[in-house]
């Protein structure tokens, strides 16, 4: 059995897909509330649905069947302002889970995510030392908060303290995918634009504040869902690899390429226009990520990663521009 946290969310709720899909017996546990993420979940065999605020009491009477908590419950909104929200939420819960798995020595996998590496100065190297992630520079809370629980699971393993036989964070970079629409302001670019796309209206970028990056020439490491989940599934298939991995493709690409690549797979022609970037958002922005994937590679995954052409053309064609876009 697995217990996947933010079980409806975007990641998670294509994780629990794919176990599913395995013929796993799946917990998922995450809020619903009052939007259509129960959509995510409709189409997948689930073996119990839990509240967050459940899960420790549960795990107390079900713990033992556990194989691994893959736990991907976040904050994931990079403009929240609520600290004390996003400490309860990305810091407590994620060191409570944490605990309950060393003590119990139950596998954990964690999203932390690529906000943590800030702007970039420092480099987008997974490096796990305390040396390495003291030198990080997170540009917001939310990638604070991430950065916290890293910091604190590379004392443990540095000092030899105990962790769970396998434990591994992912530094996610930006993702996309089915199972997003439920994100509102935090969708990906091409969930937000499709519809415009396909109404012909422009499609709108944000003018660059940086004379070394042309407008619409920020450059984001941009990587398909699915690729992610297969990452996922391959650490479930091998209990020996742990650490703190980046999850991207390795390359960077512009806004502009991935505009261009949503128009060509809506077979619209390219309608671009710029506008000013927020004022909160100037000096928090970051102008580049790209993840150096050496380490997970070096860990023995060898799958390619989904091109962006390619996995923005899969998204449009499979669930965009269809009349069921769920997983």
């Amino acid at each position: 059995m697995y217990v996947v946290t933010g079980g409806a969310g975007f990641i998670g709720s294509n994780v629990v897909a794919a176990l599913a899909a395995r013929g796993e017996e799946v917990v998922v546990c995450d809020w619903l509330r009052q939007d259509e993420r129960w959509r995510n979940l409709c189409k997948h065999e689930i073996a119990a649905l839990l509240a967050p605020e459940e899960l420790v009491a549960w795990l107390g009477r079900q713990g033992d069947r556990v194989e691994a908590v893959i736990h991907l419950g976040a904050i994931s909104s990079t403009t929240e302002a609520d600290i004390d929200l996003l400490i309860d939420r990305n810091v407590r819960s994620t060191l409570a889970i944490l605990a309950w798995c060393t003590e119990k020595q139950t596998r954990l996998i964690y999203a932390s995510s690529a906000a943590t590496y800030g702007e970039g100065a420092a480099g987008f190297d997974d490096t796990f030392s305390c040396e390495a992630l003291a030198a990080l520079r997170p540009l917001n809370a939310y990638g604070w908060s991430k950065h916290v629980v890293d910091r604190r699971i590379a004392r443990l393993a540095e000092t030899g303290r105990a962790l769970p036989p396998q434990w591994v964070g992912l530094k996610f970079f930006n993702v996309y995918g089915p199972n997003e629409y439920h994100k509102g302001s935090m969708r990906s670019v091409i969930a937000k634009n499709y519809p415009l796309v396909k109404s012909s209206q422009p499609l709108s970028l944000f003018r660059s504040y940086r004379p070394e990056y042309g407008d619409g020439g920020q450059m984001r490491d941009f990587i398909y869902v699915d690729d992610c989940v297969d990452v996922i599934l391959w650490l479930v298939d091998h209990p020996r690899v742990s650490g703190l991995y980046n999850l991207g493709t390795g390359e960077a690409r512009s806004w502009l390429e991935l505009a261009e690549a949503l128009f060509a797979a809506a077979g619209m022609p390219s309608n671009i226009r710029f506008i000013d970037m927020p004022s909160e958002l100037i000096d928090k922005y970051q102008y580049i990520t790209r993840a150096r994937m050496d380490r997970l590679r070096a860990a023995g995954y060898e799958r390619p990663f989904t091109s962006l052409e390619t996995g923005i053309a899969r998204y449009v064609r499979d669930y965009l521009a269809t009349n069921e876009p769920y997983r």
